[in-house]
């Protein structure tokens, strides 16, 4: 009975929950695509192998793979299937064999029970057959479409060139059946019968959109926002033995090297951007070949305006912290308009008048600034060595320039040191006595001051040092670079200092570290205000660094095989300026020489070729920021000469000498030659002076007026006028000199051996011999109304003795 009792209260527990259980189980429940029953969602329904209009291209014997395929269900949601079946169309595998789980191609005939451990579908062997097979892909029952795959003889060169004309003697790619038919689903696709024995369609035309586009042929530069029609001659063999396959090889796909200067679509239709030369590319048989190249047309004119200006009118005056907006109207050298390029705004002033990179200028201190806008590699109309000039890309555009004036006077904080004493002294003219002198490591040879204020570079033949502008505390020592600081970038971001023990040039970061050397010792060092250029002259050569192409060693320094010893770089910044026995210039376009007869065209450069040379003898040099005088003065014949400059003759206008372009700018020449400039020299005596050594020729940032400082004897500071060109000045003076006088020094000052300009241009900075003393010269009444003693400890003299002030820099600062 007990027995009974138990199973009965095991049932009466145990069944129920089993039925509970089992009645609350759930169930994946189905949907399907359409009522209740079917395909469900899903459930794949459709497959597609890529690319489905283009195909696939492989050489005879080539292993390739087909792409993953991709499956979606009725609902356009993507599915996938854990296998996949392929098969090709060639069922007697001897034009294209395939292995079926895997996808992976074979132009020929795949090996199969090889034997001797030789694993199956490994070695592909060609039968020499050419033709088109198509691959499908299947799963679940659904196959893919069909992939048409193109198998040819072996590809060994593509070269770009305009689309065939005659599909029967010169086939590309245009006369394939894969060009004419690539979009099937268009109506307005093209039949192509094939009849030529090439495989070509017995037609020469591809489906092209409406307008049709130009066919580019690489002879000629495409204008942006243009289209042009690529095609391509697809070649197989060598020598005598090339056939041209190009209608066998099935779809080709273009991209350029470069980004930016061009788009190229699926059927080769380029559109131009961004004015440039790029490298074309074009990829067939799963390999890339460099086909050919393209060209959108560089600037032929950059045009600067600003809000109320007038057509010829270049000056405009800004008031300290205002925000004057520059625009620029670009046209390319085909006469279309331009946009949207990365031009460079650079100011000959940056220190006071600094331009932003969107070309708005805001004056922080009073003064004078020329403002251009430059297109230069390789942030515009860049293009690669191979190509470099032809159509003009490659080369520089610069602008004619908008002259700033900003009113007004700032005080300065003057840095006086001396190639004789281990000091450097600060004064500043907000204060009423003098800073304390701050003994330095080593006596310097040179001083520079970066444009950002903040630091004083001095060279030694010990060590590189470095000073706090503000505080003058050393901030570094470095004994590995030693020798003359030639000069600082205007971005700060670069010192030129020459080693002459070691005979190497440095380019030495602000970072501390030396970027790049090259053998020489430089005298002098001038920057193009974008700081992309350095100008270094080097006795019997002249060296040039660019951040595009690097170094550039001009030797001989000039065609007499004279030496050069200053620089100093042109206005608007096309080219410098040197020094020496016979003054030359070299422009910054290479004479490019190119043979657009061929495809790609063929081409050479000259780097920095002449562009004037002047029988005038110059030892210093600098160039006034109204782009119309170099001047240069001597002291072995005690001359200053005035050079008259325009720098592009060939657009001269009543406006005289330095004049540009009717609206503005400076184009390279495109073909045979580089930039030439027209000069004519006024000579003027330095009477009242007898030099030993010019240490400098200083133009007051505004062009009025430019000062000479001298080693030797006189008591005198010679100053120049030089004549007005231009609106409401002297229109017919060519090689008439200005006006010349000297200053009488406050005595027993003997010599003004190193000056500086005071950034709102109304005090000249002069360290003076004989008195080792500085006196302030007021510009507007040539006078000297002031002295400074620095009290410079000499290094070499008698205790108690000074050291003339021959190192001078300042930094502007407000009056209050």
């Amino acid at each position: 009975m007990r027995r009974f009792v138990s199973v009965f209260a095991l049932l009466f527990f145990a069944i129920p929950f089993g039925i509970s259980i089992n009645g609350c189980g759930k169930k994946t429940a189905i949907t399907y695509c359409s009522g209740d029953s079917g395909v469900s969602v899903g459930q794949v329904v459709s497959i597609t192998l890529q690319p489905k209009i283009y195909g696939i291209s492989i050489n005879q014997a080539e292993i390739s793979q087909t792409s993953s395929p991709s499956g979606i269900d009725c609902k356009g949601t993507a599915v996938s299937s854990a296998s996949y079946t392929y098969a090709s169309s060639d069922t007697t595998r001897t034009l294209l064999d395939i292995q079926p789980t895997t996808g992976k191609l074979c132009g020929g005939t795949w090996n199969r029970n090889s034997g001797g451990g030789i694993p199956d579908y490994t070695t592909c062997t060609s039968t020499g057959m050419t033709g088109i097979a198509y691959v499908t892909a299947t799963a679940n029952g659904v196959t893919s479409n069909p992939l048409p795959v193109y198998v040819h003889p072996v590809v060994t060169s593509v070269v770009l060139g305009a689309p065939s004309t005659d599909c029967l003697n010169d086939p590309a790619t245009n006369c394939s059946p894969a060009a004419t038919n690539a979009d099937s689903s268009s109506t307005s696709a093209i039949a192509c019968p094939v009849a030529y024995s090439n495989g070509c369609c017995n037609i020469a035309t591809v489906v092209v959109p409406n307008p049709a586009p130009a066919n580019y042929d690489q002879k000629s530069c495409v204008s942006q926002t243009y289209n042009a029609q690529l095609a391509a001659r697809v070649y197989a063999g060598t020598g005598t033995n090339r056939t041209n396959v190009s209608c066998q090889v099935g779809h080709v796909t273009y991209a350029a090297q470069s980004a930016g200067i061009v788009t190229i679509d699926q059927n080769g239709l380029a559109t131009a951007e961004q004015p440039g030369a790029t490298i074309v590319t074009a990829t067939v048989a799963l390999t890339g070949s460099s086909a050919g190249f393209f060209s959108t047309c560089p600037p032929a004119d950059i045009a600067l305006s600003y809000p109320g200006s007038t057509t010829g009118t270049t000056n405009i005056v800004v008031n300290q912290n205002n925000t004057q907006p520059i625009s620029a109207t670009v046209t390319d050298t085909l006469g279309k308009p331009m946009t949207g390029l990365a031009l460079e705004y650079v100011s000959t002033t940056p220190i006071t008048i600094p331009a932003s990179s969107n070309g708005t200028v805001t004056p922080v201190f009073p003064g004078q600034a020329a403002i251009t806008a430059i297109c230069q590699p390789p942030t515009c109309n860049t293009a690669p060595q191979s190509e470099l000039g032809v159509f003009g890309n490659g080369k520089s555009v610069t602008s004619k320039p908008v002259n700033i004036t900003t009113p007004g006077t700032n005080s300065t904080v003057l840095y006086i040191a001396s190639t004789d004493s281990q000091y450097i002294v600060p004064v500043d003219f907000t204060q009423t006595q003098l800073g304390a002198p701050v003994r330095l490591p080593f006596v310097p040879n040179s001083i520079a001051l970066s444009n950002d204020l903040t630091s004083i570079y001095l060279g030694s033949d010990t060590e590189l040092m470095v000073v706090n502008a503000t505080s003058l505390a050393i901030t570094k020592q470095d004994t590995t670079v030693h020798g003359v600081v030639l000069s600082v970038s205007p971005d700060n971001s670069t010192v030129v200092i020459s080693d002459p023990v070691r005979q190497q040039i440095y380019l030495y970061n602000s970072s501390g570290t030396v970027s790049t050397t090259y053998g020489g010792v430089g005298t002098h060092a001038a920057w193009s205000p974008d700081s992309q250029t350095v100008y270094i002259a080097a006795g019997n050569q002249i060296l040039v660094h660019s951040s595009f192409s690097g170094w550039k060693q001009l030797s001989p320094a000039t065609s007499g095989g004279t030496a050069v010893n200053d620089v100093t770089v042109t206005v608007p910044a096309v080219g410098a300026y040197f020094s020496g026995p016979v003054t030359t210039a070299r422009g910054y376009c290479s004479a490019t020489t190119s043979d657009t007869s061929t495809a790609p065209p063929t081409v050479s450069n000259i780097f920095y070729p002449t562009a004037d040379s002047v029988a005038a003898l110059t030892d210093r040099l600098a160039a006034t920021n109204d782009g119309f005088h170099i001047l240069g003065a001597n002291a072995s014949a005690a001359t200053l000469n005035d050079i008259q400059v325009n720098l592009a003759p060939v657009a001269a206008t009543t406006n005289g000498p330095g004049s540009l372009t009717a609206s503005g700018g400076i184009t390279c020449p495109t073909n045979g030659a580089g930039l030439t400039f027209s000069s004519v020299v006024a000579p003027i005596a330095l009477t009242g002076i007898v030099p030993t050594a010019i240490t400098g020729v200083l133009p007051t940032s505004d062009s009025k007026v430019a000062f000479v400082t001298y080693t030797g004897t006189g008591g005198v500071l010679p100053y120049y006028v030089p004549p007005t060109f231009g609106s409401g000045g002297n229109t017919s003076g060519v090689g008439i000199p200005g006006t010349y006088n000297t200053i009488p020094l406050t005595a027993p000052a003997i010599a003004p051996v190193a000056g500086i300009i005071s950034a709102d241009n109304t005090t000249l900075y002069v360290g003076t011999s004989g008195d080792a003393l500085v006196h302030l010269i007021n510009t507007g009444t040539f006078t000297d109304t002031k002295t400074i003693a620095p009290n410079l400890p000499s290094a070499t003299g008698a205790t108690g003795t000074f050291a003339i002030p021959n190192l001078l820099v300042q930094r502007p600062r407000k009056t209050t």
